[in-house]
C-alpha cells in the first residue's frame, strides 16, 4: 500500500531554512538505497535545492542533479525537477508543489511549512491522499 507521509517543521534550523528539511529527506533516502524524485515548486526552488544538496554534509556525497540536465538522470540516485520537466515518477516522491502528486508510487513525503497559512491546503491534500486510501503518518521535525 502506498504511503503519505508529511513532516511537519518545528526546529529552528527548518524554519529558517525549510529546504534543509528536503536535503535531510533526500539523504535518508539515499542512506537507505531508495530512489527519490524532489518535485520542486519551480526552476529557482530546483537551483536552491540542488546548491544545498552540494553543502549539505560535509561527509556524505548525495549524488543528485536536476533532472533533464543530461542522459544521467537514470544513473543518479536524487533527482530534482521542477515543474517543466516532464518526469516519471519514482518510487520515493518527496513533494514540494501545490498539488498533490497524481501516479504511481511507494511513498510521498510532504513538508508542511512552519507558517500557519501554509498548513491549510495541506490538510486538504491528507485527506485528499487519505480519499485514494494512503496510508497516512504526520511527523514534527
Amino acid at each position: 500500500m502506498a504511503r503519505a507521509d508529511f513532516y511537519l517543521i518545528q526546529k529552528p534550523r527548518f524554519r529558517e531554512q525549510p529546504l534543509l528539511l528536503v536535503c535531510e529527506l533526500a539523504r535518508k533516502a539515499y542512506e537507505a538505497n531508495l530512489w527519490a524524485l524532489i518535485l520542486a515548486r519551480d526552476a529557482a526552488q530546483a537551483e536552491e535545492i540542488d546548491e544545498l544538496l552540494w553543502a549539505f554534509d560535509e561527509d556524505a556525497y548525495i549524488p543528485h542533479q536536476i533532472a533533464g540536465t543530461d542522459e544521467e538522470d537514470a544513473l543518479t540516485p536524487v533527482l530534482i525537477a521542477g515543474p517543466e520537466t516532464d518526469i516519471a515518477l519514482r518510487p520515493l516522491v518527496i513533494n514540494l508543489r501545490d498539488a498533490p502528486v497524481d501516479g504511481s508510487f511507494e511513498r510521498v513525503l510532504e513538508v508542511v511549512p512552519a507558517d500557519d497559512s501554509a498548513r491549510g491546503p495541506l490538510r486538504e491534500r491528507w485527506k485528499q491522499y487519505q480519499a485514494r486510501g494512503l496510508a497516512l503518518n504526520k511527523y514534527d521535525m
